[in-house]
């Protein structure tokens, strides 16, 4: 069993990294323009989730949820948008 004073730290580290494990995919989409191995299905369904998961955050108030969805939801989108422009 964890300590409780450590759960609220493992839950921000969990949000960090997979919040933040978009960056380099979105970076190397934009430096290179391509998105042949991107499927768009299923980033599709995955920015529709986050989406769903930020709305679940704002109706309990979650900032950690607000906050990661947020800043995951702008990545996803921005790899989407890419993935429809260059294909």
């Amino acid at each position: 069993m964890l300590p409780q004073t450590l759960v609220p730290y493992i839950g921000l580290a969990a949000a960090f990294v997979t919040t933040f494990c978009w960056l380099p995919q979105a970076i190397h989409i934009i430096r290179t323009r391509d998105t042949r191995a991107i499927s768009l299905p299923a980033y599709g369904a995955f920015t529709v989730g986050i989406a769903l998961w930020l709305v679940y955050g704002i109706a309990l108030g979650d900032l950690p949820l607000i906050l990661s969805n947020t800043v995951t939801l702008g990545l996803q989108l921005v790899i989407v948008g890419l993935k429809l422009r260059y294909g």
